[in-house]
């Protein structure tokens, strides 16, 4: 797996999380569920990444 991407999906985590927080802050829940959603997703991508790497050693 790429530098690049192990950075864009850290990136997407951490985008994810400042949307749920602005969401909460300013109480928009759609907002808020939709960070949770990416947070979630870029969350994923890591562990599959961490998985594969595991594979490749």
């Amino acid at each position: 797996m790429g530098m690049g991407k192990k950075a864009a999906h850290k990136a997407e985590a951490a985008k994810g999380g400042v949307k749920k927080t602005v969401g909460r802050a300013t109480g928009d829940r759609g907002l808020e569920a939709e960070g949770r959603g990416d947070q979630a997703k870029g969350n994923l991508k890591q562990a599959a990444d961490k998985v594969k790497d595991a594979f490749k050693h």
